[in-house]
């Protein structure tokens, strides 16, 4: 690619979308982009013609996973995009135009390092649900005292559906609460199940009507997409509960909350939804007395936080040097930029 030399430290303006939370600053690993021109957004916009102007300076575009979808209208008003890099998957970029472009999309796939995160939250909400901890505390601060029974967890059912990196280790803190592991998915969830010797499912089915949590953790591909239909939610007991840190998507639409008020399943915990980021209120499980509901917060931890940002940073600093890593489109690097000479 043009314009990408080795050895190369200029420094580049880089942006950085949708951080919520400012608190990408406040990271350890934020002094390794010291010598650039970084700017900061904390706020939330999908508008096309926002986003072209607040980067039509940047050179490399900073992303914290899917929320920011970066589409081929865009890009093609990014003029001076040189780079975007990320961490995890992408299916929010389009990949193809960028390699039109000539825009190097780095993005670490991270494939031996599961989601401690993620799994802990799973956790922290099927506690909650089960124990009526949200409940509870808006009770006591209504001046009422213990106005529910929660319920236990050893010696019931755990559903595992995908039996991968993190549902091994929800999987794992189940087994630590005493509880009896169940475990269904593709093939390869099947076998490691059986190596670490947890029960696979018959089929789906099963897994649906044995379960009294059952948590989902499954990649949204589209042959995965909306895999949870109405009819398996359907077969769980009245006194279940469905727990989703994956993706929205994996449910099919309005399914869950048709489910839940049909009583089947019981109670529900969730931290993703269809569109994000949820403002106002406005998503019907919020509204739902049986349901615990997170704003996305499985990944948003201070040690996976530094563990993530310090790998994008590293693929910024890669590039500036003239030798980009993990490009998910080393075509790209064979694009001339427009303006530029080879």
């Amino acid at each position: 690619m043009a314009g990408l030399k080795a050895g190369a430290t200029l420094p580049m303006k880089i942006t950085i979308l949708d951080d919520y939370q400012d608190a990408v600053r406040t990271l350890a690993c934020f002094q390794k982009l010291s010598r650039h021109d970084v700017t900061v957004w904390n706020d939330h916009t999908k508008d096309t013609g926002v986003l072209a102007e607040r980067l039509k300076d940047t050179e490399a575009l900073v992303l914290i996973r899917e929320r920011t979808p970066i589409r081929g209208p865009l890009i093609e008003r990014l003029r001076k995009l040189k780079l975007i890099s990320q961490r995890s998957v992408y299916p929010h970029i389009d990949i193809d135009a960028c390699t039109r472009r000539g825009i190097v999309v780095s993005s670490d796939m991270h494939p031996d390092r599961p989601s401690y995160a993620t799994a802990e939250l799973t956790w922290g909400l099927i506690l909650a649900a089960q124990r009526r901890i949200p409940q509870e505390m808006a009770a006591l601060r209504a001046g009422r005292w213990q106005s529910s029974l929660g319920v236990a967890l050893r010696g019931r059912t755990l559903g595992v559906l995908g039996y991968g990196r993190i549902g091994t280790l929800v999987a794992g803190y189940g087994k630590a609460f005493g509880m009896k592991l169940l475990a269904w998915g593709r093939e390869g969830s099947a076998q490691r199940a059986r190596a670490d010797g947890v029960e696979v499912a018959a089929n789906k089915e099963a897994l649906f009507e044995r379960s009294d949590v059952l948590s989902l953790h499954v990649r949204l591909i589209p042959e995965t997409r909306g895999m949870v239909t109405a009819a398996d939610l359907g077969r769980m007991k009245p006194a279940a509960l469905f727990v989703n840190t994956s993706r929205a998507g994996l449910i099919e639409p309005g399914a869950l909350e048709k489910a839940l008020r049909a009583g089947r399943p019981g109670m529900a915990a969730v931290d993703v939804y269809e569109e994000e980021p949820v403002l106002n209120a406005a998503h019907p499980l919020l509204a739902m007395e049986n349901v615990v509901c997170t704003p996305h917060l499985g990944y948003v931890e201070r040690d996976n936080y530094e563990h993530m940002f310090s790998v994008i940073f590293d693929q910024i600093l890669a590039y500036a040097g003239g030798k980009p890593v993990n490009v998910v489109n080393p075509q790209a690097l064979a694009q001339t930029r427009e303006g530029e000479k080879p």
